[in-house]
């Protein structure tokens, strides 16, 4: 499944087809085709496997804690190393073609990514690091619809913008926008420790 999702990821959905995962991983088709019955279970499975570790990363890092502003910087570098490779047609793609999978996606986005945002705003605003007047529901979703966004394909034309920069871009302004002093300076401290 590993190999499935990278080509997923790196081609697009709709343009990898069973024969080239077959490729890819040195079995047949039919090995494949034992273990899913279509490529739409395939790329259910393949999705909801990344989806896992992504909420188990989500939950380990929050179990952590070790404060808000690290957490963000954690999962800056996450969103880094997670999108660098990222197609941006796999959102739309699933979205369109692949519903089963297009719903465990917004699950996902509802159960864990909105709620565990919601939860480390609300224990910056506790921390003083993130301003005490924020809405953490409000911005929550916000954030969530920033990123959805990156991956608009007529907002930002892939031949003009890379994803990963654009997610950059918009994170920064996003965590410059919640900072006290306080959160401002430790964040610039945490930062810059590689």
């Amino acid at each position: 499944m590993t190999i499935a999702m990278d080509q997923f990821a790196r081609l697009g959905v709709r343009y990898v087809t069973v024969d080239d995962i077959a490729r890819a991983a040195g079995v047949s088709k039919k090995t494949i085709y034992q273990e899913f019955k279509d490529k739409a279970e395939l790329v259910l499975e393949a999705f909801r496997n990344k989806m896992l570790e992504d909420q188990a990363f989500f939950t380990n890092l929050y179990d952590e804690n070790k404060g808000a502003i690290w957490h963000f910087v954690e999962v800056s570098r996450y969103i880094r190393s997670r999108f660098s490779y990222i197609n941006p047609v796999v959102f739309s793609e699933i979205q369109r073609y692949y519903p089963g999978c297009w719903k465990l996606f917004e699950d996902f986005r509802q159960n864990c990514a909105i709620k565990t945002i919601s939860d480390v705003l609300e224990k910056g605003k506790k921390e003083g690091t993130f301003r005490p007047e924020i809405n953490a529901d409000i911005l929550a979703l916000v954030r969530m619809d920033q990123i959805a966004s990156t991956f608009d394909s007529e907002k930002f034309p892939p031949s003009k913008f890379n994803v990963l920069e654009v997610q950059m871009a918009i994170m920064d302004h996003f965590i410059h926008g919640i900072l006290t002093d306080k959160g401002r300076e430790l964040f610039y401290k945490i930062n810059n420790q590689e």
